[in-house]
Order: structure tokens, then C-alpha cells, then sequence
């Protein structure tokens, strides 16, 4: 009953995310798009947790749990903002996402460290799975009054825009008011009462309702949008349409009055009834039957200068005939500039803000990276001079097109680059850590941080929209240390059963690591290093990847070498 509960709501809330999706307008705040797509995010991290058999499999449904409070309780409070029209300052902005994302890379470390989670139990009741007995560290008290500090500055600026704004709409200020106030008495009355049964599933679904409700009437609100429509309804437009035997259908008010000859004309009757409709109208038809693409004529009318534009008329999705759209061109020249400068703006505005979550997506690959990198004392920088050389390799690849890959794949190549290694986590700090070299024993503990590394990064990326990203980021982790000959691990994959992404990454790792000074040893010569590489290919490297690396191998010396400058 419990799963059904949970999974009922995920539906729910994927169904929610999807008639957004219908409803989808350019002119919606970014926020809106970011809380439809993490609120299903979150509900699976609830129904995967209640499904879990094992304490692993929860405590990663844990963490998508978590999503939904470091990140969606932000991107609330920032829509709320946007729709009270309170604007803040980008620097403001930038804090709040940096402070959820620090808090969220905590909630990362349950089952692993005790910063968020000291200790937690897993169990399965009624058929149920469920985390008890969670002892907290001090994160879990930062992301409470994190998530209590969002909620509060919402509702203070939903009353502050009440009592002080008359520009916008109260009936808006309540529905914002509604998930706010909801999510505050479920979590005191479940506090109060114990209850086993969340709610903060169904208050996730409530918001989402709310936002679809809001959306709606998005448009309404905002003025650039709603010009167009009004300029056709308020006579500013004239509409003329006739079959494809050129009998007159009808016309607009304003066309009669733009046009007062069209008065004369019956319906269903030829336009040739008045030749001063007829042959203006004869004249852009031919035109445009002959070549479609010209569409748009100028006519003048005693003082004023029309835009005619000739298109088809649809009916029922068949084309019907044709139609013509006429407007005051003296007038509409202004508002085609006040258009041209909003779409401008609008385009900045969506770049800007478009780059901007791709730069938060790197960067918290990146740091992820580099988490897990300062565990490890003998490989210091080793993520950021891997992906430099494994992007010296592609850039070569690119020129050749030999594997027919697009260049946005080998982009998502070097992306991903920086993820290769993050199964380390996984690994004991007594191997990770070790000065020296491995025992047997210890190596293959080592080993198991390949398949571990795909699994977090699938974890990490499940809800990403970009498949193909996340598909090459899951293989150049699990795949890296597989060799050509079949002698890799961990599957032992061979020749071409090694994606291209990890046969590439390979080379990159392995170079790093002989031209790189170790715990265990000193960094070899670039001619050493290289004898082993072309030794190595058809053996360890596809060695159809030899003469690639051949090309770049004196920038990747010239880019060696400038590290070990700045390091002496």
C-alpha cells in the first residue's frame, strides 16, 4: 500500500511535468522549467526508496530524496521572486545555488562519512523499505535551516508583495501562499504524530499543481506576450480570405474598413464582382502560386502604406484556399522594432541563462572530480591533465572523422573526461591512500572502483536529459582500464567491445601516469613514456588510435613540459 502511495505520486508527477512540457512558453521563468524537472526527480527518490531490498539501494534513493529539499525548495523560492517581481541580484542568486549545491555534495557523503548522516539503519516493513534510527550530523542541521530559511524568505515576500505591490495579482499571491503554508503544517504534524507515511511527496505534487494553474495564466501577465494576440482582436489587423476557385468567404471589420470595396462583394461569389478588390488580389496570387516564398507585398491606399501577406488557409489541417493578412504598415513599423529589440533581449536572457546551468553542470562534475582526487595523495591534478589530453587527442580525431563521430560527441567526450575516476570513493583509504605500491590484495580492491565509478556516475546523471552524455560518461568510467588484447579489467572487454570514449581515455590515463610523478616513482622522460605507448598499441591501445596520438604528441610535451616549469 505504502509503494502504491509513492508510485502513484511519481506518475502524478511525471503526467504534471508532461503537460508543462504542452504548455511550455518562451517567455516562462527558467525556475518554472527546473521545479518541473526535478520534482519527478525527487518522487522516484522516494519510490525507489520504499522498493530498495538493501541498505545501498536506499541510501541512494536517499539522495535523490535529498535533491528535491537542497534544490527544489531554491528553485521555488527564486520563481517566487520572479513572480512577485522582486528582482535580485545575480551575485544574490549565485549564492543561494553554491549554498545548496555544498550542502547537497554533503547529503553525498551518507553511507560514506558522517558529516550529514552519522549513523542510519535500513529495514523493510509491510513490504516497504525504510531508513531508521538516523543519527544527524551538523550538515543536516545546516540543510534544515537552509530549507526553513528558503520557506520563510518566500513567504515574506508573497506578504510583502501583498500589502505593498499592486501590480500583481492576489489571486497569484495565494496560490503561491498555498504549497508554502501546506509543506510547513505536513512537516510539524508528521514531527507531532509520528507518522511513517511522508508527505512531502503529495506537498511536491500540490506545488507542481499550483505552478500548472499558474503557468496558465503566465501569459496573461505578461504584456509582450499578449500585444500580439490583442493587435488582431482590436482592429489593428485586417484578415481576407477566398477559396482556391477565388470566390470571396468574408473579411475582418478592419479589412472593410482598410478596404471599404469589400462591402460590395458576396460571399461565395467571384472577386471579380469589383476590380479594385480583383486585381490587386489576382496580381499577389499569381505571384505567389508561382514561387511561395513570395508572400509579403506592399499596397498603397490613398494616404497609408499596407503589408499584405498572402498565405494558405487552413481548415480542419487541409489547405482550403487562400488568405490574406493586411496590416498599417505606418503604425506596425514601430511595434516591429519594439519586437526585433525583445527578441534581442530575450535571446541574451536565454544564452545567458542557458550557459549559466551548463557552467553549474561542469562545475559540479568538476567538483565532484576533484572530491574524490583529494583522497588520493599520489595523483595529484591527475583529472584536470587527463581530460587536457584526452581533449589534444580528440581535437586531432575531429580533423580526421575516421570513427564518423560528430564533433558534439567528442565534446561530450572531454566533458565526461573528469568523471573517469569517481568509482574511487568507493575504494578503502587505506588502498586509495597507501605510499607506495599495491599488494596483490590491495590491488584488487583498487580494481573495483571501475565498475563502482559507473555506478555513481549513473546515479549522478539518471535524470539528465542527455542520453548520449550520459552514456559516454558511464563507459569512459567503467571501461578505461580494459585493455586492447582482452587483458583489461573488469570485463576482460576486447578490440572493438571497448567504447571509443574509454579506448581514448586509456591512452590519456596511462600517459599521465608515466610522464607524472608518483608516491611509488619518478616521472619517466616523454621518450620513455612514448616508447611504451607505441609499444603498447595493438597490445593495451587500439592501435588505430596510434596516429592520433602521434599528432598530438608535441603539444601534449609542450603542455607537460609548462606543468613541470610552474611546478619547479
Amino acid at each position: 500500500m505504502i509503494a502504491a502511495y509513492y508510485e502513484s505520486v511519481f506518475l502524478l508527477s511525471v503526467l504534471f511535468t508532461l503537460l508543462y512540457a504542452v504548455m511550455w512558453n518562451k517567455h516562462f521563468d527558467i525556475h518554472f522549467t527546473l521545479i518541473f524537472i526535478f520534482v519527478p526527480i525527487s518522487e522516484l527518490g522516494y519510490f525507489m526508496l520504499v522498493s530498495a531490498e538493501d541498505k545501498g539501494a536506499a541510501l541512494a534513493a536517499n539522495k535523490l530524496i535529498y535533491i528535491g529539499g537542497c534544490f527544489l525548495m531554491l528553485f521555488i523560492m527564486l520563481s517566487v521572486f520572479h513572480l512577485c517581481r522582486i528582482k535580485l541580484k545575480s551575485y544574490v542568486q549565485a549564492f543561494f545555488v553554491v549554498f545548496s549545491l555544498i550542502v547537497y555534495m554533503s547529503v553525498l557523503t551518507i553511507g560514506r562519512g558522517k558529516i550529514f548522516y552519522k549513523t542510519v539503519q535500513f529495514k523493510q516493513e509491510d513490504g516497504a523499505g525504510m531508513l531508521y534510527d538516523k543519527t544527524y550530523g551538523f550538515m543536516h542541521t545546516v540543510f534544515m535551516l537552509m530549507v526553513l530559511s528558503y520557506s520563510l524568505l518566500s513567504i515574506l515576500a508573497i506578504a510583502y508583495t501583498f500589502f505593498k505591490k499592486k501590480d500583481v495579482s492576489r489571486r497569484l499571491m495565494f496560490l503561491l501562499f498555498l504549497p508554502e503554508a501546506t509543506a510547513v503544517c505536513c512537516y510539524f504534524t508528521m514531527k507531532a504524530v509520528g507518522a511513517k507515511l511522508d508527505l512531502q511527496p503529495t506537498v511536491y505534487l500540490l506545488a507542481q499543481f499550483v505552478y500548472l494553474i499558474i503557468v496558465q495564466r503566465e501569459c496573461l501577465y505578461d504584456i509582450d506576450d499578449s500585444v500580439v494576440d490583442s493587435l488582431v482582436q482590436n482592429g489593428d489587423t485586417a484578415i481576407i480570405s477566398i477559396d482556391f476557385t477565388y470566390n470571396y468567404l468574408g473579411c475582418n471589420e478592419t479589412a472593410k474598413k482598410f478596404f471599404p470595396a469589400l462591402n460590395t462583394l458576396l460571399v461565395d461569389k467571384s472577386i471579380d464582382q469589383n476590380s479594385e478588390v480583383n486585381e490587386p488580389i489576382m496580381k499577389w496570387l499569381s505571384e505567389f502560386i508561382n514561387d511561395p516564398s513570395k508572400n509579403k507585398f506592399y499596397y498603397e491606399l490613398g494616404d497609408n502604406i499596407y503589408l499584405v501577406n498572402v498565405r494558405h488557409l487552413y481548415n480542419g489541417g487541409r489547405i482550403r484556399g487562400y488568405q490574406f493578412i493586411v496590416t498599417d504598415d505606418t503604425k506596425n513599423q514601430k511595434y516591429i522594432e519594439l519586437i526585433d529589440r525583445y527578441n534581442t533581449d530575450l535571446k541574451r536572457e536565454i544564452a545567458e541563462k542557458t550557459n549559466y546551468i551548463i557552467d553549474l553542470s561542469n562545475n559540479l562534475v568538476m567538483g565532484l572530480a576533484m572530491i574524490v582526487e583529494s583522497r588520493d595523495n599520489s595523483t595529484g591534478g591527475h583529472i584536470k591533465r587527463t581530460r587536457q589530453t584526452v581533449r589534444l587527442l580528440t581535437l586531432e580525431m575531429m580533423k580526421d572523422k575516421a570513427f564518423d563521430l560528430s564533433d558534439e560527441y567528442y565534446r561530450d567526450i572531454i566533458k565526461a573526461a573528469p568523471m573517469h575516476d569517481l568509482g574511487k570513493i568507493a575504494v578503502d583509504d587505506a588502498v586509495l591512500r597507501k605510499p607506495g605500491r599495491f599488494t596483490d590484495e590491495e590491488y584488487a580492491k583498487m580494481k573495483i572502483h571501475a565498475a563502482e565509478g559507473a555506478r555513481i556516475v549513473h546515479s549522478i546523471l539518471s535524470g539528465d536529459n542527455d542520453a548520449q552524455f550520459v552514456r559516454i560518461a558511464e563507459n569512459m568510467a567503467h571501461y578505461h582500464h580494459e585493455r586492447w588484447d582482452g587483458s583489461g579489467y573488469p570485463d576482460g572487454l576486447k578490440g572493438d567491445e571497448i567504447p571509443i570514449e574509454a579506448r581514448i581515455m586509456a591512452i590519456a590515463d596511462v600517459y599521465d601516469a608515466l610522464v607524472s610523478k608518483r608516491v611509488y616513482k619518478e616521472k619517466m622522460s616523454f621518450a620513455q613514456a612514448d616508447k611504451i605507448i607505441i609499444e603498447s598499441m595493438g597490445k593495451h591501445f587500439d592501435s588505430r588510435l596510434e596516429k592520433y596520438y602521434i599528432l598530438a604528441k608535441p603539444r601534449l610535451e609542450s603542455y607537460y613540459s609548462q606543468l613541470g616549469e610552474n611546478e619547479s
